[in-house]
C-alpha cells in the first residue's frame, strides 16, 4: 500500500455505527475521492437506518455485515460507546484480520479499553470528531494505541482532514478535548441562540438576527484560525474607547461568561471520563488542595 493509499488494494473499507457521524465520514470519503464505492460497505443495528443510509449513500448498509468483515483494510467505528464491546466482539468472530486498522469515534473509551476488549493487536486509532463535520468544518482530534504506528495514524488524519481540520494529541487529553471541541458546538449553538434572542429584543426580524449571529460567530473564530492571534488582541481591535463594545463587554464580565464557560467544560470533562465504564479522573484544579506528604 502507498503512502497516499487509504486502504490496501484489493481491500474494503467499513463503516459501522451510520447515523450522523457514520454517514458524514462515508460521504467524505466519497467527496473526496479517497475510497472507491465499490469497495466501501456499513453496517447498523437499526434496519430502517440501514435502508435510508444505503439509499442515500449508494453503498451496501446491512444489520448482517459479519460477512464483510474479512476483506476490511480498514474499519470505522461509530456506534455508541455503551456499544463498544458487543460490535468489537462481533468483529473479531468474523473474522477480522490483524492487520486491519481500527477507528474509533466513541467517546470516552480509552484505545487500552478498545484493545481489550478484542483481544487481538490490531492497530487502534483513537478519534474526537465534531457535529460541523456535517458542513465540513469539523474538528477531529486523533491519537493511536499500543500497535498502531504513525503510518496508521496519518490514515487516520486523510479521513477526518475530507470533512475538517485534523490533529493529533496525547490521548491523556481526550476528556478534556471531548468536553471542549466534542461539547463545544452545544455551549455555541446556544451562545449564538442567546445572541439572536437579544437582536430581537432591541428590534431586529428574527431571521436577520439570528443570520448576523451566525455569521459574525464564523467571522470571529476564522480570524483566530487564520491570523494567529489571541482572541483577546482581536477583542482590543473592536474595543474603541468609550464605545458600544467596551460597554457590552463588561455586562458579559458581570454575567461571569468567563467562569461559567469555563465550568461548563470542566463538568463535561467529569462525564467524559465516566463514558467509557472508568471512574472520572480529574486534574488537581478540580480535585481541590492535595493532601500534604
Amino acid at each position: 500500500m502507498s503512502e497516499k493509499q487509504i486502504i490496501a488494494d484489493g481491500a474494503t473499507l467499513g463503516v459501522v455505527g451510520v447515523g450522523v457521524m457514520g454517514q458524514t465520514l462515508l460521504r467524505g470519503l466519497l467527496g473526496n475521492g479517497l475510497v472507491a464505492r465499490e469497495r466501501l460497505w456499513a453496517g447498523d443495528k437499526n434496519a430502517g437506518t440501514c435502508e435510508s443510509a444505503s439509499e442515500a449513500l449508494g453503498i451496501p448498509v446491512t444489520k448482517d455485515f459479519q460477512q464483510c468483515v474479512p476483506s476490511a483494510d480498514l474499519i470505522l467505528i461509530c456506534v455508541k460507546p455503551a456499544d463498544a464491546g458487543a460490535v468489537l466482539s462481533t468483529l473479531v468472530d468474523s473474522g477480522l484480520r490483524p492487520e486491519t486498522l481500527l477507528i474509533s469515534i466513541l467517546a470516552g473509551v480509552s484505545t487500552e479499553k478498545l484493545e481489550s476488549l478484542t483481544g487481538t493487536q490490531n492497530p487502534v486509532v483513537r478519534a474526537m470528531p465534531n457535529t460541523p463535520c456535517v458542513v465540513g468544518e469539523g474538528m477531529t482530534v486523533i491519537c493511536r494505541g499500543r500497535y498502531a504506528a504513525k503510518s496508521h495514524l496519518d490514515r487516520a488524519a486523510r479521513i477526518f482532514e475530507a470533512v475538517g481540520r485534523c490533529i493529533p494529541a496525547d490521548e491523556v487529553h481526550f476528556n478534556a478535548i471531548t468536553a471542549l471541541s466534542g461539547s463545544g458546538p452545544g455551549y455555541q449553538f446556544l451562545i449564538i441562540e442567546a445572541l439572536a434572542d437579544a437582536g430581537v429584543r432591541v428590534g431586529l426580524p428574527r431571521q436577520l438576527a439570528l443570520t448576523l449571529a451566525a455569521q459574525t460567530s464564523l467571522g470571529a473564530a476564522r480570524m483566530v484560525l487564520e491570523t494567529g492571534r489571541h482572541p483577546a488582541s482581536l477583542r482590543d481591535d473592536v474595543t474603541t474607547p468609550a464605545g458600544c463594545t467596551i460597554a457590552g463587554l463588561l455586562m458579559l464580565e458581570d454575567g461571569r461568561i468567563r467562569s461559567v464557560l469555563a465550568r461548563a467544560v470542566e463538568e463535561a470533562t467529569k462525564i467524559a471520563a465516566q463514558l467509557g465504564g472508568a471512574p472520572a479522573k480529574t486534574p488537581e484544579s478540580m480535585a481541590g488542595p492535595r493532601a500534604g506528604h
